[in-house]
């Protein structure tokens, strides 16, 4: 009995090798149990392998679509459309808002005129000047007036392109020039055409001489003045760009310089020529010779002196139609060029 007792109550005490073992084991088993849970709970649960790589290949697949997007928007902006514009666009935009100003001005001025708010010698009727016009051309004397200024002013023009060009470029390049040529430059700018009147008579004597010394006098600072501003908006990229390729000296200025800076080039051209224009109107109002011939400015003063109101308005208007008329023939067509090469308009105009 006492054997049987003690028997049973040996798992209950667990004292021997064999409770030892177990219970150790029991505890490797805990062990590894709490060792394991951490690694399960930091784990990826079952799918997250395969959703992963799904939103890798998303994400992708979003980035493909952004930047072909990207590329979309910038061979939009990069491709120009070109179309012919409609004649009657044309007449709406081009021609019917000048059309409709100057018959506001004709109306203006035939009601100053009915209201008779001064002399008639003051301020002729319209169609005196129309009389004054049409007698010119009957007489066969307004072409040779027009073709005497025009062709005096744009000679002027083209020796003063020939001198400014070059002197531009290198004011622009030359850092020793520009400091001694630059403020002189602007100041000759500022100065009025007509004050070079005086000095060149003096200087030159009454002839074509003296009319084309003050046209450069008034024309090749303000040509000058653009390019210089065209050669710094010039960025530097271009001018190492030219020198990788081989371009130096002469060939550097010819086919990396001016075309980049043609639209201030191009802005300092307009300019020039409105200070040769007025120079030279300034010079044949004043100076007035045989030698000279008739032109515009000569007609407006020979005008005054006869009191003749009607050819003096008739000489303004020929000058200002002449100014407006080189300026759409001649430079409006090339500024257009100019900025529709550098994809600056959206159409032809």
């Amino acid at each position: 009995m006492a054997s049987t007792e003690t028997g049973g109550e040996q798992p209950l005490g667990a004292t021997g090798p064999g409770a030892a073992s177990a219970a150790t084991g029991t505890a490797d088993r805990a062990a590894a149990g709490e060792a394991g849970a951490p690694a399960t709970a930091a784990g990826p649960a079952p799918g997250d392998g395969a959703a992963q790589p799904s939103a890798a290949t998303g994400k992708a697949a979003k980035g493909g679509q952004d930047l072909a997007g990207l590329e979309a928007g910038l061979d939009a902006l990069d491709a120009v459309q070109l179309r012919r514009t409609p004649v009657t666009e044309v007449l709406v935009q081009k021609v019917l808002p000048p059309v409709v100003a100057i018959l506001l001005v004709l109306a203006v001025w035939k009601g100053l005129v009915l209201a008779e708010v001064t002399e008639d010698y003051k301020l002729p009727d319209p169609s005196l000047v129309w009389e004054a016009l049409r007698r010119l051309w009957l007489e066969g004397e307004l072409l040779d007036i027009v073709w005497t200024s025009v062709s005096r002013g744009l000679f002027g023009f083209l020796m003063a392109l020939a001198i400014a060009t070059p002197l531009g470029l290198i004011v622009a390049r030359v850092k020793f020039v520009r400091a001694a040529i630059g403020p002189i430059l602007s100041g000759l700018q500022s100065l009025p055409s007509v004050a070079w009147v005086p000095p060149a008579v003096i200087w030159l004597g009454l002839n074509d001489k003296m009319m084309y010394a003050v046209i450069l006098l008034g024309a090749v600072p303000s040509i000058t003045n653009g390019l210089v501003s065209g050669v710094d908006q010039v960025p530097p990229l271009f001018l190492r760009a030219g020198r990788t390729l081989g371009a130096s000296g002469l060939s550097n200025a010819r086919h990396v310089l001016l075309p980049a800076a043609l639209p201030g080039y191009v802005a300092g051209l307009k300019q020039g020529w409105a200070f040769a224009w007025r120079s030279l109107m300034a010079a044949e109002i004043i100076v007035k010779s045989p030698d000279l011939g008739l032109g515009l400015g000569q007609y407006l003063e020979n005008q005054r002196n006869n009191s003749d109101m009607a050819g003096v308005l008739l000489g303004i208007l020929l000058i200002l139609f002449v100014g407006i008329a080189i300026e759409l023939l001649v430079f409006a067509p090339i500024e257009r060029r100019v900025l529709r090469s550098r994809g600056l308009l959206a159409a032809a105009r």
